[in-house]
Order: structure tokens, then sequence, then C-alpha cells
């Protein structure tokens, strides 16, 4: 081998392994990239879990929604079945039948009898058991007929109701039979004429109380 050749196997050997470096130095960095990225990249969770955990967020906010919609149906239900039945049943059982019938009664009583020295007062309690039209015809009736003829023919009655019942009752109306025994005296007639009748009696009822609205012989 001469002098030249063992100058280019030198210089090859030096070559390689300067290539050789190279691609280690190169190895070397890609590989520390690649563990840079990992440490830095965030670990994205996986799409299922994502999913499941939204389900489960979605179902309970939607139970809550469905417990308070449930909440207020019942609570509406329970205010329309007071109004619509209940209610009216305490307003039309038989203690409200009892006090619409007693208050028939003493209304009839209070507007059929009267005295000449009292008509005032008497007239004026019986306007207190009556409303609406009805009260009106009986203020002009008993200013314009029955005060002018009882103060003259000294004319005074008296009522007692025999029986009565009550036919149609509602919550703020109700119509009750009356059974009236009559007995009227005057000037011509001091021992009295009696008189037995049937009055079919209107009832509404006015900011908590009974009052009679018509009063018509059956």
């Amino acid at each position: 081998m001469t002098t030249n050749d063992t100058a280019d196997a030198t210089d090859m050997d030096e070559t390689e392994d300067e290539t050789e470096t190279v691609t280690d130095e190169s190895v070397d960095d890609a590989t520390q990239n690649d563990d840079a990225a990992t440490e830095t990249e965030p670990q994205s969770e996986p799409r299922g879990g994502i999913v499941a955990r939204s389900a489960r967020v979605v179902r309970g906010r939607l139970g809550a929604i469905l417990l308070v919609v449930a909440l207020l149906a019942s609570a509406g239900i329970a205010a329309w079945l007071y109004f619509q039945q209940y209610r009216p049943d305490q307003q039309t059982n038989d203690a409200a039948a009892n006090v619409a019938l007693d208050a028939a009664k003493s209304g009839t009583v209070a507007l059929l009898s009267y005295a000449p020295q009292s008509l005032d007062k008497d007239f004026t309690a019986a306007k207190s058991h009556l409303t609406g039209d009805f009260l009106s015809y009986y203020t002009q009736f008993t200013e314009q007929i029955v005060t002018p003829a009882a103060k003259q023919k000294s004319v005074k009655t008296s009522a007692a109701v025999v029986r009565a019942a009550v036919s149609d009752l509602h919550p703020d109306s109700a119509v009750v039979l009356v059974f009236i025994n009559q007995n009227t005296t005057s000037k011509e007639n001091p021992d009295g004429s009696f008189a037995a009748s049937a009055v079919k009696v209107g009832m509404q009822k006015i900011n908590g109380t009974w009052l009679i609205a018509s009063f018509d012989p059956v």
C-alpha cells in the first residue's frame, strides 16, 4: 500500500465517524423533542367519558326540573279540587242550608209583621233582611201604601212560620219554601182575621249574609 492509499483510508474513517456522530446527535435531539412534547401536551379526556359525564349532569338537572313541575302540578290540582269541589260542597252542605233556611224564616217574619205605633222601626228591621230590586220594591210599597193604611185603620199584623224547607241551594243563592200563618187586626176588625199562605223565598248571599231577593206567593 502506498502513502496516498493510506491517507485516503484515514480520511474515509474520519468521515464515517463524523457521520455517525451527527446521526447520533439527531436521534438524541428528536428523542428529547418527543419527550418535551409528551410532557407539555395536556392529557385529553376520552370522548366517551365526556359524553357520560354530560349525560349525568343533564339527567340530574332534568330530574330537578321534573320534580319542580310535579310539585307545581300537584299544587294546582289541589287548588282546583278545593275551589271546584270541596269549597262548593262546604258551602252547600247541611250547615249552609240551615243558615239560609234560618235567614229566610226570620226575614219572612220581619217582612210580614208590623204595628201602627212602630212602623218605622218595623220596616227598617224588615229592610235589613232584603236586597236588590225587592228591597227597592218593598221600600216604595211600604212608604206609599202600607204606612198610610196602617196609620189610618190601625192595621197590625203578625206572622209566624209553620214550616219551611230549602228547595234549591247553591253557594251564593237559594230558594226556600215557607208556610206562614198570619193574623191581622184593625179598627174595622178588632177580633182579627187569620190567613195561611205559602211563599217561595229567593235568597242571595251578599258579603257572607243571606238576604231575601224575591218573595213570591205560591
